[in-house]
């Protein structure tokens, strides 16, 4: 399989948090050769997830991941940058418009925006839109849902009353840090989080997750900047979609001739 590399604008993003904070990406960790030992359930999982996710809210990040697509087959790169201040950006590489399309999903205190992001392929000059309040999620078909697991889901996972099974499970393959299997409490109520599994390492950093629509692993890190800002100006938009444009409408009158030419002379 062959990824589809993010353009070099999203990976500045990572090379640039290196730069400021005058180091070199941390390559991601080697599993052990004994993992945790899994099968531990709540209270302990429980309680043991909600004081990860305590840590995971404080800590600021830049990290690059590799995202396997369950629905396509396709492998995408993500670049999620986490702040200090609580804003944060996910990049994510052909994940729009029929998957040909780079996008960012960036919240501030204004609002979760969705913004294009400039490539050789696709030069433009970014903007972007608002698709959903602060610390909302962003509908589906313009959200290419990933960007959720970073911050959007820590405050589900703190609350121990939420409607929430959790279980200490293996780490995935390839995987570092503690894993926990999240799931619903009952079928008839839907999950307030992206069902699946999720790994922490011991700071907080998200390392993997297996979730519905793909399985995601961390490749390197290094620390947060202070904050983030908008990539580009706020438009009023539309968004992008998840669906490819429509083909160019094609003209039916041959080339060179008018509609009064083709009528059959009396």
């Amino acid at each position: 399989m062959r990824p589809h590399l993010l353009p070099m604008s999203a990976a500045a993003l990572l090379v640039g948090c290196i730069a400021a904070c005058g180091g070199s990406p941390e390559a991601a960790p080697t599993p052990s050769a004994s993992p945790t030992t899994g099968g531990n359930t709540a209270p302990d999982a429980r309680s043991g997830l909600a004081a990860t996710a305590a840590l995971a809210a404080d800590k600021a990040y830049a990290a690059l991941y590799t995202l396997d697509d369950d629905g396509s087959g396709r492998q995408h790169n993500v670049v999620a940058t986490i702040a200090a201040d609580g804003t944060w950006r996910v990049d994510v590489s052909d994940a729009m418009l029929g998957d040909t399309t780079d996008v960012s999903i960036v919240s501030t205190a204004a609002g979760v925006y969705q913004c294009t992001v400039s490539s050789p392929s696709n030069p433009v000059t970014p903007t972007c839109v608002k698709v959903a309040p602060a610390g909302k999620r962003v509908a589906k078909n313009y959200s290419p849902q990933v960007e959720r697991l970073f911050r959007q889901w820590l405050p589900v996972f703190r609350d121990r009353q939420s409607a929430l099974s959790v279980t200490e499970v293996q780490p995935l393959s390839g995987a570092q840090g503690i894993c926990y299997s999240i799931d619903s409490i009952a079928a008839s109520i839907k999950a307030p989080v992206d069902i699946g599994i999720y790994c922490y390492a011991a700071d907080g950093v998200l390392t993997a997750a297996r979730v519905g629509f793909g399985v995601l692993k961390l490749v390197s890190q290094v620390a947060g900047p202070k904050t983030v800002a908008l990539p580009g100006s706020e438009v009023p938009g539309p968004a992008m979609g998840q669906d490819a444009l429509p083909p160019p409408a094609v003209d039916p009158t041959p080339s060179g001739l008018t509609p009064s030419a083709l009528t059959p002379s009396a």
